[in-house]
């Protein structure tokens, strides 16, 4: 059973991933990557939305990125920001979200 929900779990993960359109919005910074992940990704909105319902459309669309698995240096590039800066961002969505210090973030997101 386990390796059942193993499967099911990569399976969502790839259906977020693998999603061409999204990955190159998110590439290009582009103002339509949320409302794109939105009407693809309904649940993973409403999951957070049960979570913390005062996130900002910003804070909505860095969970974006999260969820997408990139890496910090990956974000920064894309966002025109400093790797810095995002590792401010990762710890402000930790504490909005109560995900504790010692979880591996991307994990966090990959099972939301």
């Amino acid at each position: 059973m386990n390796d059942k929900n193993l499967n099911i779990s990569k399976s969502k993960k790839n259906i977020f991933t693998d999603n061409n359109e999204i990955v190159g919005l998110a590439k290009n910074n582009s103002a339509r990557l949320l409302n794109t992940c939105r009407s693809v990704f309904p649940t993973f909105f409403d999951n957070l939305k049960q979570i913390n319902p005062d996130l900002k459309k910003s804070e909505l669309i860095f969970c974006v990125y999260l969820k997408l698995d990139f890496s910090t240096k990956e974000i920064a590039l894309y966002t025109f920001v400093t790797p810095k800066a995002i590792q401010n961002r990762k710890n402000r969505i930790r504490k909005k979200l109560n995900i504790a210090s010692d979880v591996d973030i991307y994990k966090w997101f990959d099972e939301l």
